[in-house]
């Protein structure tokens, strides 16, 4: 009896093991892999225009705004963590999820697949095969984008032997450890190389990339890793591309009436809810019910203009004095979209390079190299664009000129992703004065462990290869 009741196990055993070898090899109907989806150009430039769709500047907004000093609490909070430099592996994603793993990992996955795609798609006729270049260059370009920004938000360090991210370049759900500073910046600017001259130079396509936006990107990379020879070269390229702004279109290029300054933008519209004004000011119910304002304009940034002749405060900001005086008046506009209770308010595109700011990646690249005369002319020049009846300053120690190129870049650059990490990589401290200080968040010091994200804890868990940044524990 007991051995029939194990041959009788035994048999069950085998027919599980049977039917569940049934099932595993079931093809999944509703699956389309890479080698299915990608077999014309036509597929492949769907997957690349899917990647542009997925791409989110956002984020980075909100974080360098809101860690550093270009904002102040207003009518509404819940940032506690974030907002006061509190945060940790478990809670950084909470409040204001500033979680760039999912974001840009699943987006170099998806260029990734194109590339190890392209080779074996057919391409005969010139158009084809143009096609097929422009394709390859817009997702080495993407690819390497995204990678700049996984270091921005976990390492943002120039020393070579520091540790930035894992560099993907295939597709590959294997968990891989970080590399350094030196490599990772080796496979990026390779991937910059190899995209700029199959991409177009024209600007009739400004939600795409083109030359000059690697250029752009190239010149940021270099600002950031201190190679200042070759952000000075970059910069000059997109500088004599694209010219400054005139005083009289710098305002449209928020209200997406012109793309004076820009490369490359991401569009953004009601319907696929690309709100980026939402960051900072509720939807408003009419004209004369205007929405919860969520973050207000630092009084420290508001008070560095010249505010008659200074064209970025009106571009930037207003006093809606109809909310006085029981509310906050102080609104930040720079994406108001149009007007209150509209469908298009707080719609704008996101801009992502400007040649504001490749005139102050090259004045302080040429005050680093000890060019003051260089590095004045740009600054001033820029200022000139900006600002009416401006005078030309002088400025006795590079140490000066730096002081101020920075406060220039507090200026044009508010809102745009850049402050925080500014901050950072100048070693510099975020300093918020007077109304601007919440519950004690005064001053993070300079080289705090908080100037670079943790590594979330569920990647950790999911990567056990993933090393965690200084200052945090798991």
């Amino acid at each position: 009896m007991k051995n029939n009741k194990l041959i009788i196990g035994s048999f069950m055993m085998l027919f599980l093991f049977a039917s569940c070898q049934k099932v595993i090899d079931i093809k999944e109907t509703d699956f389309i892999g890479g080698d299915v989806a990608l077999q014309t150009l036509t597929n492949a430039e769907q997957a690349i225009v899917g990647a542009y769709a997925g791409m989110n500047v956002e984020m980075g907004i909100l974080l360098n705004s809101t860690l550093a000093d270009e904002v102040r609490t207003a009518e509404f909070y819940n940032a506690t963590t974030t907002h006061e430099w509190k945060f940790g592996t478990t809670d950084i994603g909470i409040r204001d999820n500033f979680t760039a793993f999912n974001l840009y990992y699943r987006i170099i996955d998806r260029v990734n697949r194109v590339l190890a795609a392209l080779p074996k798609l057919t391409a005969t006729t010139s158009a084809q095969i143009a096609l097929k270049d422009r394709l390859t260059g817009e997702a080495l370009f993407l690819r390497a984008f995204c990678h700049f920004e996984l270091y921005r938000y976990y390492s943002n360090s120039a020393v070579g032997t520091d540790l930035a991210m894992a560099y993907m370049e295939e597709p590959s759900l294997e968990a891989r450890e970080r590399i350094t500073v030196t490599p990772y910046f080796e496979k990026l600017k390779k991937d910059l190389v190899a995209a700029k001259p199959l991409l177009p130079t024209a600007l009739t396509d400004i939600y795409r990339v083109t030359r000059p936006a690697v250029s752009a990107l190239q010149a940021r990379a270099a600002l950031y890793l201190k190679e200042y020879p070759d952000a000075i070269t970059f910069s000059s390229e997109y500088i004599t591309a694209i010219p400054l702004a005139t005083s009289a279109n710098f305002g449209g290029i928020w209200r997406d009436a012109n793309n004076s300054e820009l490369a490359f933008k991401l569009s953004r519209t009601a319907a696929a809810g690309g709100r980026i004004g939402s960051l900072f000011r509720g939807l408003s119910a009419s004209a004369t019910n205007i929405g919860t304002v969520t973050w207000a304009p630092s009084g420290k940034l508001w008070d560095a203009y010249d505010k008659v002749n200074d064209v970025r405060f009106n571009a930037y900001f207003k006093d809606e004095t109809t909310l006085a005086p029981a509310r906050q008046t102080k609104l930040i506009a720079k994406y108001a979209g149009t007007a209150y209770g509209t469908t298009a308010e707080n719609v704008a595109d996101a801009k992502v390079f400007r040649t504001g700011e490749m005139y102050l990646i090259r004045a302080e690249a040429y005050a680093e190299g000890s060019d003051l005369v260089k590095a004045s002319k740009d600054l001033n020049d820029l200022r000139k664009a900006r600002i009416t009846g401006y005078t030309d300053a002088t400025f006795a120690t590079k140490d000066d000129f730096i002081t101020a190129l920075m406060n220039e870049r507090f200026k044009e650059l508010p809102y745009e992703g850049h402050r925080f990490w500014d901050l950072k990589r100048r070693n510099l401290p975020v300093v918020r004065i007077g109304d601007d200080i919440y519950n004690g968040a005064e001053t993070l010091a300079a080289g705090n462990f908080r100037f670079v994200l943790p590594i979330p804890n569920v990647e950790i868990q999911a990567n056990p290869k993933i090393q965690q940044n200084t200052g945090y524990s798991n």
